[in-house]
């Protein structure tokens, strides 16, 4: 399942037991991708209460938060985030593989609001070339009307996603089936 030596959800206790049984409640299993953190209770727990913050984000949705994950994922090649999020927009979200496809190609057509694939656009552009971000990039997306702590949120998620993507290569974290 990984280079790393993991918990698994049967032998969980403590601190990796809960975290562990909040993703069964939430999502009806423990994903690879969680059971790699176990041999950290603490990164575990943080993992658990930053997913569980943004499902329920106020304003950024869950198919903008799907498509900053595959396609960063994109990015870094991790086969792993890009199959389970492609998979989210299209068994959760309603997405055909088709749109998800054309997102995939291309960011810009991204079954999303316009506003939304702006902030999409920018969190790839962090992720890709930071150094390039400019004063002007906030203001489009501040005249589209999103805060700045919603601008900082985003690409903040769009970069941990980054190191998530290392960390699941970099260890071989095995896909699981789903469905």
């Amino acid at each position: 399942m990984s280079l790393l030596q993991t918990v698994s959800p049967d032998a969980a206790t403590g601190e990796v037991a809960e975290a562990y049984a909040w993703l069964s409640r939430a999502w009806g299993r423990v994903p690879n991708a969680f059971t790699l953190m176990s041999p950290s209770p603490f990164l575990l727990k943080q993992q658990v209460e930053y997913i569980g913050r943004f499902a329920s984000h106020a304003s950024l949705t869950p198919p903008l938060l799907a498509c900053i994950r595959m396609l960063v994922s994109c990015q870094t090649r991790c086969d792993y985030c890009i199959d389970v999020n492609a998979g989210l927009l299209i068994n959760m979200m309603g997405w055909t593989p088709e749109q998800v496809a054309a997102a995939q190609a291309d960011p810009a057509a991204a079954n999303l609001p316009e506003r939304e694939r702006a902030l999409l656009a920018f969190v790839l552009k962090v992720t890709r070339e930071p150094l390039a971000v400019a004063a002007a990039d906030l203001d489009a997306l501040r005249a589209l009307g999103w805060s700045d702590a919603e601008i900082l949120e985003a690409a903040n998620y769009g970069a941990r996603m980054v190191a998530a993507d290392l960390l699941l290569n970099a260890f071989k974290v095995e896909p699981e089936q789903w469905g």
